[in-house]
């Protein structure tokens, strides 16, 4: 079979499409022949050999998949032939994919292969972030960096599907034109987006602000937060790792939590299928329904890679295998 490799790690232009040997079910395992993977930052860090995992060379790319069952364990609820979407640590990036049963989740049939490629990380992380880390109720605001991007757009559409308003906050107008289809309510510039919350939100600031950029954003976004509010830390896509005044915490009676989804789901049995069922009702209502990119034939993979790396994604890429 056929998969995207990683030999090097010296960046996306190294990435190769190779023959590998297909892979058989362990215990506990399901094979799904792969319709779609989606693509995501952390790709990008993998193939640089930048990420905080770093499996052992040579291995595949790829975080989210969708696809049929081509076996599964008894009394695991799946059978051949089942829509599904998976997630994995590495190695979705193939023909044909063993994945524990606990990553392995139903795949409604309003979403299509590609839609079920893009909902996996981003979404199960925007769930996390929002509902376990940042408490977030009905009626309250969310204030969403790097918002045109996967998490970003996810974030935006679990804020709505929870009750939640939600103010994007992007840096051009194709990026705009991607948060408010994905449901935003407001959409602000980059540049001043303190001033601009301040005059959305009659002074109070917001109540959530989910950051995935971090840089020399962080001092505004805690600017923002109403009181008790939360900041949400859940990357750098910036480059930079900002400091944190504890003074401003203290004087505002606000909090800054970490968001680190893979090390706290990919350990716990049963944790992602928890989250995936609690995301299904707000498909079926239509406030989640993950905007699709770019898509590319699995030998185009690579230039996905390196149109991410240059800044130049708008909303989830997704291979269509």
């Amino acid at each position: 079979m056929r998969a995207l490799r990683v030999t090097t790690t010296d960046g996306p232009e190294a990435v190769e499409v190779l023959d590998v040997p297909e892979p058989t079910a362990g215990d506990g395992e399901v094979l799904v022949e792969v319709a779609a993977v989606g693509l995501a930052f952390p790709d990008l860090l993998l193939s640089r050999g930048e990420y905080q995992l770093r499996p052992e060379l040579p291995f595949t790319l790829g975080v989210d998949l969708a696809g049929t069952v081509r076996s599964a364990p008894e009394g695991s609820g799946l059978a051949a032939g089942d829509r599904v979407a998976a997630v994995l640590p590495y190695g979705a990036g193939a023909e044909l994919v063993a994945v524990g049963t606990d990553a392995v989740f139903p795949l409604p049939d309003e979403l299509s292969w590609a839609e079920g490629a893009a909902m996996g990380m981003n979404y199960l992380t925007a769930h996390f972030a929002l509902v376990r880390r940042g408490d977030l109720r009905e009626g309250e605001t969310v204030l969403v960096h790097g918002a045109a991007g996967g998490v970003g757009t996810a974030t935006i559409q679990v804020a709505k599907g929870l009750g939640a308003r939600s103010i994007a906050v992007v840096s051009s107008d194709a990026k705009e034109q991607v948060a408010r289809d994905a449901g935003a309510d407001d959409v602000v510039r980059v540049d001043g987006f303190r001033e601009a919350v301040k005059e959305l939100t009659g002074g109070r600031g917001v109540d959530v602000v989910m950051d995935v950029v971090g840089g020399d954003l962080m001092t505004d976004s805690l600017r923002s937060l109403a009181p008790l509010g939360r900041l949400l830390v859940v990357g750098f896509a910036a480059g930079g790792i900002p400091e944190v005044r504890v003074n401003r915490l203290l004087l505002n009676n606000i909090d800054v939590r970490g968001v680190g989804w893979g090390a706290f789901a990919m350990v716990r049995p049963g944790f992602m299928r928890e989250q995936w069922q609690e995301l299904l009702p707000l498909v079926a209502s239509g406030a989640v329904r993950p905007p699709v990119g770019a898509t590319y034939g699995l030998d185009d993979a690579a230039r996905a890679l390196i149109e991410m790396q240059d800044r130049a994604t708008l909303g989830k890429s997704v291979v269509l295998l």
